[in-house]
């Protein structure tokens, strides 16, 4: 047995509970895996994994072990990524779920560059706008908006999106034009709710006025891509990122509102799992979202702890 694919297969069942999910993340077969996690768990004369019919889970042992195997090999790619002689280009399989609207807009056109970087990295993004496990999906990273409250991931905070009211025009029409953020609490006003968010009710400011919004909604919805199609269908008033909204105010679909206000930004983050392996391209892959960030959303305030 080569002791370091053992542990490498020990360390991808624990990320991924699943024998076969660790086996299509290292691109071995289910019986290579089983059999060298046996192997070295005869060799160690310990039990690291707890097996049922549905999940893997690791022993007290096993967790003690995965937490020291993980730094081990994360040096080991440092020492042998840095060797005079040692290719430069990372290279394997990378998951990420990323939101669908920043997938669609800004990461997905970008991608051409990052393949010239990157040729042999192989990328399976999951472009929606669900709450992801991590450790149950087997997903690497995740690039996400918002406050992150999770205590079990390392959070890097990357952009802040600006954000800014709209609205389409044959909604403007049959509700008329608010003028003031207050004047959305008359009955005939809407907004279209972006289900996931936490932040309702909306604080505008400007100068030392300051108001919160929590009109009523006619559709609650939750995905980034649909969100933005009800507004531009005239269902209601949206708050939308900049990225979001700059070509449909170009073409006149939307129409801003209360420009002289002020909304704080969505922080946006790149979050995975605190003990995971973290390989080169999943490196190089936050690197280049930094990138992507400082052009389209630069950081505006400084970053809270990390989640």
């Amino acid at each position: 047995m080569d002791r370091f694919d053992g542990m490498r297969a020990f360390v991808r069942v624990v990320e991924s509970g699943s024998f076969t999910r660790a086996a299509d993340n290292l691109g071995w077969s289910r019986t290579t895996v089983t059999q060298l996690v046996q192997q070295l768990e005869a060799r160690l004369q310990l039990k690291l994994l707890h097996r049922t019919t549905r999940r893997v889970n690791v022993t007290n042992d096993g967790a003690v072990y995965y937490e020291r195997v993980v730094r081990l090999l994360a040096e080991l790619d440092d020492i042998e990524g840095n060797l005079p002689g040692a290719p430069t280009v990372p290279r394997g399989l990378l998951r990420v779920d990323v939101p669908s609207p920043l997938a669609n807009i800004i990461l997905v056109p970008a991608l051409p560059g990052f393949y010239a970087r990157y040729p042999d990295i192989q990328l399976d993004m999951g472009a929606s706008d669900r709450k992801v496990d991590l450790i149950g999906d087997n997903v690497d990273c995740v690039v996400r908006g918002g406050s992150m409250k999770d205590e079990g991931l390392v959070a890097r905070h990357v952009g802040d999106l600006p954000l800014g009211v709209y609205a389409a025009p044959a909604y403007l029409a049959q509700a008329g034009t608010p003028l003031h953020p207050e004047e959305l609490r008359d009955p005939r006003q809407r907004i279209v709710r972006y289900r996931w968010d936490k932040d309702l009710p909306y604080t505008l400011r400007r100068g030392r006025e300051t108001v919160k919004i929590s009109a009523r909604y006619a559709l609650a919805i939750d995905d980034g891509n649909a969100y933005l199609t009800a507004g531009l269908a005239g269902l209601g008033v949206l708050w939308l990122p900049h990225y979001m909204a700059e070509k449909h105010l170009e073409t006149g679909a939307l129409v801003p509102l209360f420009t002289g206000w002020q909304i704080e930004p969505i922080a946006m983050h790149v979050a995975y799992p605190p003990n995971r392996y973290v390989s080169k391209q999943l490196r190089v892959f936050i690197d280049w979202v930094v990138e992507l960030m400082a052009v389209h959303a630069p950081r505006q305030q400084a970053p809270g702890p990390l989640a």
